[in-house]
């Protein structure tokens, strides 16, 4: 049959199309003469038998099969590119379709003919941390020569001395030291890896202060022009919350704030001043958010379960991983204020997580610290409860209201403080900014229906102006509206990075993205992960056998990308994972793909403070936070997403000045259809088009809002 089927594909052109297993589904097998022909009705569902992987090349076959279309012979499934290579396995590597430690020797191979030794060494250190690398030894000795590159100029520059010359194993230690600097920013050591060689001890120690030191000490000046230039456009709201939040600093007593306000009034820039004005004068200061995007926008800002090693699993008795004596038990001893922004986003046990632990490691050196919250720090949370709250899978809409932070016992110690204004929409856009607001507080203007109950939402007016009409093709309205003369721009990041079309699920942005992907005109690159189930996750009668390879390629997960990832020179992509926060590469950052290696990818940063760095970016080892299957799943893959549509959850934090909401389906959750509709900086970067089954009305969508979580409010808005 699979010979048979090599002799089809040389005939029909058609069977050119599809792999092994969908060829059934368009061709019949005649078992007596041997050949496959078209089908003139009807269907069939391919299966190619199990084989085990121990089974040698013949199991390779299997997975090639599953994924090569068209091949017209037994060659055609050994050659990659105009590679042809010996056996199915290395056929199977060269297309990403197996793990193996080969893949990061080849990672660092691969940019070293065009990139810079310093752009080498962030790779390695992603590699090190993120790719569960078997021999991290065997990988320092193949790649430590191309990591050295420049560091013998740097040293002639830094000696001013042209003619220094520096032997291997020089050259070794001050390579070493400047990948313990890297490892330092990421809170990790190449102690952390077994038979990486380091530096020396007395070199390392001076390394972990140094790091401590970038974090504690600033450009005085610097950071007091930016204060001067940021404090006299504040406005009289902004300027009462930044002269409580300082009073408490400089009196040292600690307090707990909470800066409340809609998207737009100007939290992030009360941040900033506070940030410069402290920064100015020697005070420390964290900035940390529940969002990985608004995170970006704080100056040093990193994710808040990154910075205080929260427990990806919490509890009521859960502490964060923060060691006393370590480098940021201390950091924490001296800070001044700690800033915490997208609050109502994290679940209340990560902020009370954050409170024992701070109470724990302050009371060494003050007794009192056990009794105050967070340990008598001055602490400012930010956000808005009308945005979407902490995400509880499987929960109810009491799990949702009962988890936000207004919730918590630390909730009664917080001083409110209320931000009205409007800064990102101009004075005549008044109107639209009320309409927002009242979209979330739940007040919108309503019609009747029969859905019944609240739980399902409400069903609100939505202005013509705002609404696309419905068309056949839908991909095309909705892309024109977000994307006007794409063809033209598809190259530009600023047209890129000022718009996005939004959608309630992955799979409705995942359909757009791949419809705009088509209209690039070049070259488009296919890129398949490597799936497996963890060994040790298995039991001893090896559960392996039960899941064959195509069925593992067939999952998909909140948060993975996809086993298939198709790419053009000049899409946008999201990252999936944090892998270097401190350079502005976070889970959620928008980069625009610069350059399609085959190991490894290369993209520029389009939002947050590193606009326009080119950074490197390999495959990395994937698993999902939680699954209903009974195993531990498995992918390498490149931890990104295309963008041109996106989630509205994964939207919160932006400011765009083209948004176009696409609702297949309605919204689902507290807060989607406020943090939609607020992403826009003018009512005319705004169009919705409203898609969903059975829907009978061309200006109502569905808008959910859990009023209950507004009581514990302090602020004139409560009254709801």
């Amino acid at each position: 049959m699979l010979t048979a089927y090599f002799e089809a594909c040389q005939i029909y052109e058609e069977a050119r199309e599809l792999t092994y297993i969908q060829f059934p589904s368009r061709f019949t097998y005649h078992s007596d003469v041997k050949t496959w022909t078209p089908r003139k009705s009807g269907s069939s569902i391919g299966r190619i038998i199990y084989i085990h992987p121990a089974s040698g090349d013949l199991y390779y076959l299997r997975i090639l099969v599953n994924v090569v279309k068209g091949p017209c012979s037994f060659d055609d499934l050994y050659t990659v590119g105009s590679t042809k290579y010996e056996s199915f396995r290395e056929a199977c590597y060269a297309r990403g379709l197996l793990d193996d430690d080969k893949e990061w020797h080849d990672a660092i191979d691969e940019p070293s003919y065009w990139a810079t030794a310093r752009q080498l060494g962030r790779l390695f250190i992603t590699i090190l941390i993120y790719c569960e690398v078997a021999n991290p030894l065997k990988l320092w000795d193949h790649a430590w020569k191309l990591l050295a590159e420049d560091i013998l100029y740097m040293k002639q520059r830094e000696f001013s001395f042209p003619g220094l010359i520096l032997q291997d194993n020089e050259l070794q230690q001050y390579t070493l030291i400047e990948l313990e600097r890297l490892l330092k920013e990421n809170d990790k050591s190449l102690t952390d890896y077994p038979g990486m060689p380091k530096p020396d001890k007395s070199i390392k120690q001076e390394v972990s202060t140094t790091v401590l030191r970038q974090e504690l000490n600033y450009d005085t000046k610097k950071e007091a022009i930016e204060y001067e230039k940021l404090f006299s456009t504040l406005n009289e709201d902004q300027q009462r919350v930044f002269t409580a939040v300082v009073d408490y600093v400089e009196r040292q007593t600690g307090q707990l704030f909470f800066l409340y306000g809609a998207g737009g009034t100007g939290k992030t820039y009360v941040y900033r001043t506070l940030i410069a004005r402290l920064r100015s004068v020697g005070k420390v200061v964290i900035p940390v958010a529940s969002a990985r995007i608004a995170a970006l926008l704080l100056p040093g800002g990193r994710t808040a379960h990154s910075r205080f090693k929260l427990p990806l699993t919490l509890n009521n008795v859960s502490m964060c991983n923060i060691t006393k004596g370590s480098m940021l038990a201390t950091l924490i001893s001296k800070t001044d204020l700690i800033i915490w922004d997208e609050a109502p986003m994290a679940h209340r046990q990560a902020f009370e997580t954050l409170d024992r632990t701070l109470r724990d490691l302050l009371s060494a050196g003050d007794p009192s610290a056990a009794s105050k919250p967070f340990g008598g720090k001055t602490v400012l949370l930010g956000g808005y409860f009308r945005q979407i709250l902490p995400v509880i899978p499987q929960g109810t809409r009491e799990d949702t209201v009962n988890a936000s932070v207004s919730n918590s016992y630390l909730w009664r110690s917080a001083q409110v403080h209320t931000l009205s204004i409007n800064m990102r929409l101009r004075q005549a856009d008044k109107e639209f900014a009320e309409w927002i607001l009242s979209v979330g507080n739940g007040t919108a203007a309503t019609v009747e229906t029969d859905a019944g109950s609240h739980e399902d939402g409400e069903k609100i007016v939505i202005a013509d102006e705002f609404m696309l009409p419905q068309s056949d093709n839908t991909y095309q309205l909705v892309s024109d509206a977000a994307y006007p003369n794409f063809v033209e721009n598809y190259l530009n990041r600023s047209y890129l990075t000022d718009r996005a079309i939004l959608a309630p699920t992955n799979a409705s942005a995942q359909e757009l993205n791949s419809y705009l992907l088509s209209k690039v005109p070049s070259a488009e690159k296919e890129y398949l992960s490597s799936d497996t189930i963890a060994f040790e996750s298995t039991p001893t009668d090896d559960w392996t056998k039960n899941y064959t390879q195509e069925y593992l390629n067939s999952l998909e997960y909140p948060g993975l990308p996809t086993h298939k990832l198709c790419l053009k020179v000049g899409a946008p992509v999201m990252m999936l994972r944090n892998l270097n926060q401190r350079n502005g590469l976070c889970n959620g950052t928008r980069m625009v793909v610069s350059r399609l290696g085959h190991r490894v990818l290369e993209a520029q940063i389009m939002t947050g403070t590193h606009v326009g760095e080119g950074v490197l970016i390999p495959r990395i080892q994937l698993s999902p936070d939680d699954s209903l299957h009974p195993f531990t799943f498995r992918r390498r893959q490149f931890p990104i997403r295309l963008c041109y549509a996106m989630t509205i959850n994964k939207s919160q934090g932006q400011s765009l000045k083209q948004v176009a909401l696409y609702l297949r389906r309605p919204v689902f959750s507290h807060g989607q259809l406020y943090v939609a509709l607020s992403r826009v900086t003018t009512p005319e970067g705004l169009k919705v088009l409203d898609d969903t089954e059975g829907s009978s009305q061309r200006d109502v969508v569905t808008n959910i809002v859990f009023r209950e979580v507004f009581i514990n409010l302090n602020t004139s808005e409560s009254q709801i």
